[in-house]
């Protein structure tokens, strides 16, 4: 009984270290973990980009009302 155990116990232990060691799903989240935070910074960038043009664009409209006016 005892041996039937051990080896029970051999089989699984192997198993589980098998499965602690494989990487290969681990490539996929990293890649995805990357692409979250690039499109992250592309939404909150895009933000200050277009406030930046509006802001120009405000501008541009003031300097020419100011000339034609």
């Amino acid at each position: 009984m005892q041996n039937i155990l051990y080896n029970l116990f051999d089989y699984h232990g192997r198993t589980l270290s098998n499965l602690l060691k494989d990487d290969k799903g681990q490539d996929l989240v990293e890649y995805a973990a990357v692409i979250m935070l690039v499109v992250l910074g592309l939404v909150f960038g895009m933000g200050t980009l277009a406030n930046g043009i509006n802001n120009a664009m405000v501008n541009v409209g003031s300097q020419i009302n100011t000339f034609l006016g």
